[in-house]
């Protein structure tokens, strides 16, 4: 049994958005530890973020100037908080979320985050039984396995503290991350020359 098929197999202490919300904002303010991301799904619901609202009702150009927004306040949390590393697993052709998701990137990135991206075909032998889960490890002993519903919108997290089940999950994640392409690279071949995406109805 791989790394992440025992961690989605293991106890865990379910937390409602809120209260998931509010333990990640504390968790986060005082760590100092490297803090790891990883996410699977190719769409999500995003409703109450301006820039996915914009770029679901078709306004490209005032998607993209939204995200800008957001690059100072980014800046401020990264250079206060610890790394950041985040692995974003990519199908193709990318789905009109994760073109937008991308451009968000780009401004994270640029504020201090740091993004690889790695297409899911490369990881036929990690997904023999599912698709990877949504993370979140603080540490050795602390993983969130983030939570959504059908459509993509946040339903919760899994809290896991077993370091028998966190630590060897934390090192496949590492393991993936340092084999991922960096998003600069990512986003200038396959994303930029990308013309703006056409959502259909619904989410993403």
């Amino acid at each position: 049994m791989d790394a992440f098929h025992r961690l989605r197999a293991a106890e865990g202490e379910v937390l409602a958005v809120a209260e998931y919300q509010r333990e990640f904002d504390e968790v986060f303010a005082s760590s100092r530890d490297t803090v790891w991301k990883l996410e699977r799904a190719q769409v999500f619901d995003e409703t109450g973020l301006a820039s996915w609202h914009a770029m679901v009702e078709g306004d490209w150009a005032r998607s993209l100037a939204l995200m800008e927004e957001h690059r100072p306040a980014l800046a401020r949390l990264y250079a206060a908080r610890p790394d950041f590393r985040r692995l974003r697993v990519v199908e193709s052709p990318v789905t009109p979320y994760l073109q937008w998701e991308m451009h968000f990137f780009a401004v994270r990135a640029a504020a201090g985050e740091h993004i690889r991206v790695m297409p899911a075909s490369a990881l036929r032998e990690a997904e023999t039984t599912a698709p990877l889960p949504e993370l979140v490890i603080f540490s050795r002993s602390l993983c969130y396995q983030v939570l959504y519903d059908a459509i993509g919108a946040h339903t919760g997290a899994r809290r896991v503290t077993d370091p028998a089940v966190v630590a060897p999950c934390l090192d496949a994640l590492a393991r993936l991350y340092h084999r991922g392409e960096e998003l600069a690279g990512y986003h200038a071949r396959a994303i930029a020359p990308l013309p703006p995406p056409r959502p259909g109805p619904g989410p993403g």
